[in-house]
C-alpha cells in the first residue's frame, strides 16, 4: 500500500493534531488491557510510531516494562517525543528472534506494501503466543470516523486500505490467528469548532489523496456544521488482536 512517505511537513502535522489527551487514550488503554498486561521486564514494540505519543502513552501505563519504537520516517524520528526511535519498517524489525512480548501498530497497516512480508517479520521477533495489536480505519468500516462525515471523497480512499479479512488472511499465512475484533470510541476534539480549527491535510492520508476541490468543500462543510455542534467529537477505530 505505502501511501504516503513523510516529509517533515507532514510529521509536523501529524505531531500538531494527531495526539490524543488523556481522555481520547482512556478508552485505548481499555480495550489493549483486555488483551495485553505487560508485566516487569516486559517488551513492548510500537512499530511505525511516528512522533511517539503511543510509546509515551505505555511508558507512562507500563512503567516497568521495556517500551521500544520503531519508525521508518526519519522526520518523524527526529519529531518524536519518545526516545529512543530505532530506523526499520513492519519488513524489517532491528530486533532479535522471539525477543517480544507484544507488537502494536496504530494507523500503520495502510501503510505496509507486503503485510504477508510484514506478518512473517512479526512472527520472527514475537515470542510464542504474543500479540500484536492493530489499531486502524479498515476498508468498508468507516462509520464511527468524523472525517467521513465531512470528506466522504476520502471513502475512496479508505477503501484502498486493507480490510480486515485481508489482514487476517495474510497474516494467517505466517500462523497468527485472530484473538479479538472491536471499535475503541475515544475523545478526538472536545469540541467540532475545536477539531476544524485544528485540522490539518498533512496528517491525515485520506484528505492528501483526494482532489483540492474536494477538500476545500469538506472543509466548508465542518465549519459550517461546527457552527450548531455542541459536544465532544468521538469516534470510533477498530481494534484488531492477532496471536
Amino acid at each position: 500500500m505505502a501511501l504516503i512517505a513523510y516529509d517533515q511537513g507532514d510529521a509536523a502535522a501529524f505531531e500538531a493534531t494527531r495526539h490524543l489527551s488523556d481522555d481520547g487514550l482512556a478508552g485505548w488503554r481499555a480495550a489493549i488491557t483486555r488483551h495485553l498486561d505487560p508485566g516487569p521486564g516486559a517488551r513492548l514494540l510500537d512499530l511505525g510510531c511516528g512522533t511517539g505519543s503511543w510509546a509515551t502513552a505505555f511508558q507512562g501505563w507500563w512503567p516497568d516494562a521495556e517500551i521500544l519504537a520503531v519508525e521508518p520516517s526519519a522526520a518523524m524520528r527526529e519529531r518524536a517525543v519518545f526516545r529512543p526511535v530505532l530506523a526499520g519498517d513492519a519488513g524489517h524489525i532491528p530486533l532479535g528472534d522471539a525477543s517480544l512480548d507484544a507488537v502494536w501498530l496504530s494507523t500503520v497497516i495502510h501503510h505496509v506494501p507486503d503485510l504477508e512480508a510484514a506478518a512473517r517479520e512479526l512472527r520472527r521477533v514475537l515470542k510464542p503466543g504474543a500479540p500484536v495489536l492493530i489499531r486502524s480505519a479498515f476498508a468498508g468500516r468507516h462509520g464511527g470516523i468524523t472525517l467521513f462525515r465531512f470528506f466522504p471523497e476520502a471513502v475512496a480512499v479508505l477503501d484502498r486500505y486493507p480490510s480486515v479479512a485481508g489482514v487476517e488472511a495474510a497474516f494467517a499465512a505466517a500462523g497468527f490467528t485472530t484473538a479479538g475484533l472491536e471499535p475503541v470510541p475515544q475523545t478526538s476534539a472536545p469540541s467540532l469548532a475545536d477539531f476544524a480549527t485544528r485540522l490539518r491535510r498533512a496528517a491525515h492520508t485520506p484528505l492528501q489523496l483526494i482532489s483540492d476541490d474536494a477538500y476545500a468543500t469538506g472543509v466548508a462543510r465542518l465549519h459550517e456544521a461546527a457552527r450548531t455542534d455542541v459536544g465532544p467529537v468521538i469516534d470510533a477505530l477498530d481494534l484488531l488482536v492477532l496471536r
